[in-house]
């Protein structure tokens, strides 16, 4: 089996392009797609959030599960894996409830049909998820100084 620093940096790797993707989000997608709303709809040419997402989400996911296994018994590593995992869960939770099913409403709806209101308030309650993505990214980064420290 590999190294459990090995784990544990590609768990933080996938982190930080998670941290990085809700970054894009809101800084190249949110400001324009409340007037534009087929920058959103894949089947109007607009970007497949999905595409990016899931792969993302779910291997970090998996990598988080199989670190915090590997790392089990040394607590200064658990601890902030432990914290990371709460974070992500928090945001995901979050996110199955309030932004996944909005947001795939969006991409169904005519654009003529979305309010602009009902838009710039999903992107601003969107932006709550980046402290959320911190939090996970603060603490995969520790875990994973904690894990070199070890080896």
């Amino acid at each position: 089996m590999a190294s459990p620093i090995v784990f544990v940096a590609l768990a933080a790797v996938l982190a930080f392009a998670s941290l990085g993707g809700g970054l894009y989000e809101y800084l190249v997608i949110d400001p324009f797609w409340p007037r534009r709303p087929d920058l959103v709809q894949p089947q109007r040419g607009g970007i497949n959030r999905k595409r990016f997402w899931i792969p993302a989400h779910t291997t970090f996911e998996l990598l988080l599960i199989v670190a915090l296994i590997v790392v089990w018994n040394e607590s200064t590593v658990r601890t902030p894996l432990l914290i990371a995992l709460a974070g992500h869960a928090a945001m995901r939770i979050w996110s199955a409830f309030d932004f996944i099913p909005q947001a795939l409403a969006f991409e169904r709806m005519d654009p003529a049909a979305i309010e602009a209101d009902a838009a710039r308030s999903w992107t601003r309650r969107s932006r709550g998820r980046l402290p959320l993505d911190l939090v996970v990214c603060g603490a995969m980064l520790t875990a994973l100084v904690s894990v070199a420290r070890l080896g």
